[in-house]
């Protein structure tokens, strides 16, 4: 059982390229006290996983680390304060977040699995840990909207292209209705573009509205790896970064990134 009753510390944190991350909490006794990790269920479901970190004494204040182990399942991870054994959880406000060792982060090569962590701010100014856990990851680098279509640009992390390799458009909802488009890859193995014409995936959606959500598949056979921001500060891209509307005879179509940070493409609605 958790509580927000009372008056609720701030903590802060840093967090280092590897993912470690080092919370700064307020002055106060460190024995007994511990700072605990709660995966946030879905809607309906049981509280399953959590991590309980230690606090330790840092100068006038407290830290406590996440190390680099355990990895994090993916998914977001509200943070407490318990102030000893047994005691009710109390939920941490958010204070100085330093997260300038993730700006570069899709400048690096990442090895699978791919395991991130960003902290964040929720919606009512707590502090949690957005994180992500996947066998394979493609980075989108950029993203051009024109009126008639669509340039991504994309690196693989965890994967590489080989014989077969596709990008794929997936229509959500269905299994079958997908479109192959044709991709540019890099001398590197990793890095490729491919352009998605607006009136040619218009004509391919249902009367109404669909949402196709891009991946590639790095091989003939290989399972899909979506298309997504991961590899920077961002923990929510979907409100902050927005693609521009394209017109295709009253029916809207725009690229955005979902909840998740994946990069989709709507089609229908007004423009």
């Amino acid at each position: 059982m958790s509580t927000d009753g009372g008056k609720q510390p701030r903590a802060g944190c840093t967090i280092d390229t590897d993912g470690r991350i080092t919370f700064d909490l307020p002055p106060g006794p460190s024995e007994g006290q511990q700072l605990l990790l709660r995966l946030r269920p879905r809607k309906g479901q049981p509280e399953k996983t959590v991590h309980v970190l230690g606090i330790e004494p840092a100068g006038e204040r407290r830290s406590a680390v996440l190390d680099t182990r355990p990895v994090l399942t993916e998914g977001r991870w509200d943070v407490y304060l318990l102030r000893e054994p047994g005691a009710e959880r109390q939920r941490l406000r958010a204070g100085l977040r330093d997260l300038r060792a993730l700006v570069g982060g899709h400048l690096r090569r990442w090895p699978a699995p791919l395991a991130v962590r960003i902290p964040y701010v929720t919606k009512d100014g707590h502090l949690a840990v957005r994180a992500w856990l996947r066998t394979a990851h493609a980075e989108a680098e950029g993203v051009d909207v024109t009126g008639r279509s669509t340039t991504v640009g994309a690196r693989l992390h965890g994967a590489s292209l080989q014989e077969g390799a596709a990008v794929i458009l997936r229509l959500r909802g269905s299994n079958h209705t997908v479109r192959t488009v044709e991709h540019r890859a890099g001398d590197d193995g990793r890095s490729l573009s491919f352009t998605v014409d607006h009136a040619e995936l218009a004509a391919g959606t249902p009367p109404g509205s669909g949402v196709w959500d891009v991946s590639v598949r790095p091989a003939a056979g290989a399972p899909l790896i979506r298309v997504g921001r991961l590899l920077d500060d961002l923990a929510d891209r979907k409100a902050v970064v927005v693609y521009p509307t394209a017109d295709l005879g009253g029916v809207a179509l725009h690229p955005y990134y979902t909840v998740d940070n994946d990069l989709s493409v709507e089609v229908g609605g007004q423009p």
